[in-house]
């Protein structure tokens, strides 16, 4: 099981868990224990991490459901 690259503007990056199902569960528990963290370890430091943390300082649930977004629209 390797590490997923992707080409950005800047080059390539690496997901921080490998893209499997177990790993999209983990960010799915992540993601329920503190949002912004299951937003970090499937786009990394981007505008969804910061409007996460926003809308996770706004209130949990907002931050919660912006996670799950996420989650479930982004494919790596």
């Amino acid at each position: 099981m390797g590490v997923r690259h992707r080409r950005t503007a800047r080059g390539y990056i690496h997901s921080l868990i490998p893209c499997t199902r177990m790993a999209d569960l983990i960010r799915v528990l992540l993601s329920v224990l503190i949002p912004p963290l299951g937003v970090f370890f499937k786009v990394g430091i981007g505008l969804s991490f910061w409007v996460n943390i926003l809308l996770t300082i706004l209130g949990y649930i907002p931050g919660l459901v912006h996670a799950i977004w996420i989650l479930a629209s982004k494919r790596s």
